[in-house]
């Protein structure tokens, strides 16, 4: 049984302890042999329960980490308790291979010597349970460099032995980096080397903006429709200055211009003390400038008192420093997608929490981000989700590699402003075809949406300097 107080590698006996199967169990590792095997599916246990016990792990455990599940721990203690050749083995969530709380985790398993993973990915292998499982197998022994791995793509095998067997490949361990792994064969590892090697993080392109959209805390009552919006605009024509476009994470789509039908009320914290004036009575003095809005928050009050993120009164949103972004051009996307679903967004709307923006009106940027490449790092670096969405999360999506153009170089110049002229004429068929008058126009639209996307993806590939061959692999061929 898995004792917290009990550091890696110690008896489990404690005084008083004398019964036989005691004794025979804790002998094994009192005298240096161990467990032949260790075999196991251990407990799930958030960190936020952990409470008090942190502490100890914290001094005894290598793969500590102030957030890590405590399954983490259950992975460390597993493996220190086999003999020299014995064999660990745990199903577990494959969330340990990304997570930012697993890298501790990841740093001690490069030192271990893995002898193969099997992950299924988002397949249903639990019935009415969505786990994301993984089968991780070491033995204790000097570690290799490489290791077996599996990417199980379905359920419909009679024997996992054999699946196993006829999908495996090698990976380098040395390729894997401690900020997330990507359980690729050595010819991917050497293209994802080479990209980053090629460019720079979208984080120190976009110089750390890539902010997340707009949490109300009470959609009902700051989210509006259209007719909602007219109607409150008929009561008083002051109401529009509080009212903006708000994008709904659906209506994000690759390069098309998003068409919201939805308003949001935006009062940020410390907006109400500002504009009247520090008043004593804060909510006759809204509700005599803003009445239209004052009595339509009002039948929310109660539950717009209740939320934990409130700004300094119940009708404000939470404070955030950057509201202004949201009203400059920027490139928006979707945090859960089946694919790179990036646009640029030209009319000043906030989005809600479905979506993520980059303040940037960057077209050569969005050319590289809905590329097939992009899509290829979707595959390899990124969380999957069940039903084959991907979740472009900051901690995952900012070690994207973007290729920086050197701008004294005529042709890097040239390439870039090509790669920005193919994104314009992108952004300006998706317009058409949103409007094509009959089936034949819009065929005609959609053919040549696929011909300038393949000159992107053409451009992008030429770029980063990508031989046929690896453009193969990048492209699933």
């Amino acid at each position: 049984m898995f004792d917290p107080h009990r550091p890696s590698g110690t008896s489990p006996k404690s005084a008083g302890e004398k019964t036989p199967r005691q004794n025979s169990s804790a002998d094994l590792w009192e005298d240096g042999r161990g467990f032949d095997a260790v075999v196991g599916n251990p407990p799930y246990v958030r960190q936020e329960m952990l409470g008090e016990l942190k502490d100890y792990f914290s001094q005894h455990y290598k793969t500590y980490h102030g957030s890590a599940d405590l399954y983490t721990y259950f992975i460390e203690r597993g493996v220190s308790l086999l003999k020299q050749g014995g064999y660990f083995s745990y199903i577990v969530a494959n969330k340990w291979m990304r997570t930012n709380y697993a890298e501790p985790l990841r740093r001690w398993l490069k030192q271990q010597d893995i002898e193969e993973i099997v992950d299924f990915g988002d397949l249903p292998v639990f019935q009415n349970a969505t786990t994301y499982p993984c089968i991780i197998r070491i033995c204790k022994k000097t570690p290799r460099a490489t290791f077996d791995a599996v990417q199980v793509e379905n359920l419909k095998f009679t024997s996992l032995l054999e699946y196993i067997a006829s999908n495996r490949y090698t990976v380098n361990k040395l390729s894997l980096e401690d900020k997330g792994w990507s359980l690729s064969d050595e010819n991917t590892q050497n293209i994802l080397s080479q990209l980053k090697s090629k460019g720079i993080t979208l984080e120190k392109y976009v110089e750390g903006k890539v902010f997340y959209g707009i949490k109300t805390g009470l959609n009902e009552a700051f989210v509006l429709s259209e007719t909602e919006k007219n109607s409150l605009i008929a009561k008083d024509e002051k109401s529009r200055e509080l009212i903006k476009p708000f994008l709904i994470g659906r209506e994000v789509k690759r390069y098309s211009a998003p068409v919201g039908g939805s308003y949001l009320i935006l009062i940020p914290r410390g907006w109400t003390r500002e504009k009247s004036n520090n008043a004593r009575d804060a909510w006759g003095w809204f509700t005599k400038n803003y009445p239209a809005i004052a009595s339509h928050l009002q039948q929310f009050a109660d539950k717009a008192e209740q939320r934990y993120d409130k700004g300094d009164y119940w009708w404000e949103l939470r404070a955030c420093d950057y509201y202004d972004e949201f009203e400059k051009a920027k490139i928006v996307y979707p945090n859960i997608c089946k694919q790179p679903e990036f646009t640029l967004e030209l009319s000043n709307s906030f989005t809600n929490q479905k979506c993520f923006i980059i303040p940037l009106d960057d077209k050569y940027l969005l050319g590289i981000l809905n590329s097939s490449l992009c899509y290829f790092l979707f595959r390899k670096i990124l969380p999957k989700l069940r039903g084959d969405f991907y979740e472009p999360s900051y901690v995952y999506f900012k070690d994207f590699p973007i290729y920086s153009i050197n701008f004294a170089d005529p042709a890097e110049k040239a390439q870039h402003d090509k790669l920005v002229s193919l994104v314009e004429r992108m952004l300006a068929l998706q317009k058409s075809l949103k409007s094509a008058h009959n089936p034949q126009e819009a065929d005609r639209l959609a053919r040549e949406v696929e011909s300038v996307d393949k000159a992107i993806d053409g451009l992008v590939y030429e770029l980063y300097g990508l031989s046929e061959e690896e453009i193969k692999i990048v492209e699933g061929k």
